[in-house]
């Protein structure tokens, strides 16, 4: 094949090939050099250099494959001595990291497949280790990390919340654009002083800007958000509220299951059994006719469980109410029903409830929700499950924002058009 033909095949800026090396059936070798007039740079301090030559050393670097055959480039980079430190430096090269062993378009595709798939799936396709696969995952993903999130980016209107990783018993605190849609912040942790970062981060003149904080009713993020984005309604969000409902009407269920053991009740530990929870978790109105009369079967055996269900309903009964005083005036009877039952479960979460009063009332007077929170988290989750875990912290914050974010490289694309 003509060499000039393959120079202009693979499109490399200032480099011609000089020679080929050998070509396979799999692969190909191709001996690199670039053109006289292209005038070196220093690694070092990022000028060029003319005079201070001191060597040469020839390195292997893998690019984008050429007809199923997968392209090894020998490039021989100059190294010079740089007279602003003494030190001799490689000679840098626009697209290729100074280290690396990949042209810095085939990692560019790595970081594309990955973002779609898992690492191991990409590295299986690409014919790399697993672990070659991480570490140029991660290399690209700290470079445009560094353009793009840095500094921190801001928003009017946000939500807050946490995600765990179960596995490793570690948590992340994640800051949403509510109005983009996507997360444009993270940090290990889930205290004030975690959250205090992001504020500190964007400084007080966006902090002012904040609108609306939406978050899962966490004092920690309530302390901190009421520092520094003075100017912002927080706001206890109805997805959140339902959530703890259900978790407390699912707490009465266990009590009320562990007593039926002790006292071998069958009929109700049938009813009451985990795989019937998520019919308690329903709207009736979503309920199919055999969930429906299940429901009826356990409320009639079981008063707590009746009790609970009736507490759960009263309660999103409130959200169809648009009066605020009317509201408030549901609310605090709510507060009252749930003390005077026999519930402590209830008890607790109305105790919890009323002393955020003023953020759940937020809610029918902005209307924002965190739930697009939860829908990150699930596709965390669903991240988490496909790498079977991360134990490196900083590569996890990394992919959180390679699929849920600003280093998604689909947003390019968006953009574009």
């Amino acid at each position: 094949m003509d060499l000039n033909t393959l120079t202009k095949l693979l499109n490399i800026p200032k480099y011609k090939v000089v020679e080929i090396i050998s070509i396979k059936e799999e692969e190909m070798h191709l001996m690199l050099e670039p053109y006289k007039r292209k005038e070196p740079i220093c690694s070092g301090c990022g000028e060029i250099h003319l005079k201070g030559y001191h060597s040469e050393k020839e390195v292997i670097v893998e690019d984008l494959p050429i007809s199923e055959r997968r392209v090894y480039l020998h490039i021989k980079k100059r190294l010079y001595r740089c007279p602003k430190d003494g030190g001799i430096h490689i000679e840098k090269i626009d697209w290729l990291n100074k280290y690396s062993r990949f042209a810095y378009r085939f990692a560019e595709k790595v970081n594309r497949l990955t973002a779609i798939t898992t690492n191991q799936e990409a590295g299986w396709f690409l014919e790399l280790d697993d672990e070659v696969v991480d570490r140029i995952d991660k290399e690209m993903l700290e470079k445009e990390a560094k353009e793009k999130l840095a500094p921190t980016p801001s928003a009017v209107h946000i939500s807050v919340d946490e995600v765990r990783d179960k596995k490793y018993h570690r948590y992340l605190t994640n800051v949403i654009d509510t109005d983009k849609r996507l997360v444009i912040w993270n940090e290990k942790g889930r205290k004030k002083e975690v959250l205090n970062k992001y504020y500190e981060d964007i400084g007080e003149d966006n902090c002012k800007k904040i609108e609306t904080v939406a978050l899962d009713g966490a004092m920690s993020y309530i302390s901190s958000t009421n520092k520094y984005a003075v100017n912002a309604m927080i706001v206890y969000d109805k997805f959140h509220i339902i959530q703890k409902l259900n978790q407390t009407v699912d707490r009465v269920r266990k009590d009320e299951l562990q007593k039926a053991r002790k006292q071998e009740n069958e009929e109700l530990i049938e009813l009451a059994n985990c795989k019937q929870r998520f019919i308690l978790f329903k709207n009736r109105s979503n309920l199919t006719e055999k969930q429906t009369e299940y429901l009826k079967k356990l409320c009639e055996i079981n008063e707590p469980i009746y009790k609970a269900m009736l507490l759960k309903e009263s309660f999103l009964q409130i959200y169809s109410y648009k009066d605020t005083e009317e509201i408030t005036r549901q609310l605090e009877g709510w507060f009252n029903e749930s003390l005077s039952s026999s519930l402590e479960a209830f008890k607790v979460l109305s105790n919890s409830f009323k002393e955020k009063m003023q953020y759940i009332l937020n809610w029918f007077r902005k209307r924002v929700s965190s739930a697009i929170s939860e829908g990150f988290n699930n596709k965390i989750k669903r991240l988490k499950r496909m790498a079977y875990g991360y134990k490196d912290i900083d590569y996890f914050r990394l992919k959180i924002h390679q699929h849920c974010g600003l280093l998604n490289p689909r947003l390019k694309t968006i953009n574009a058009t």
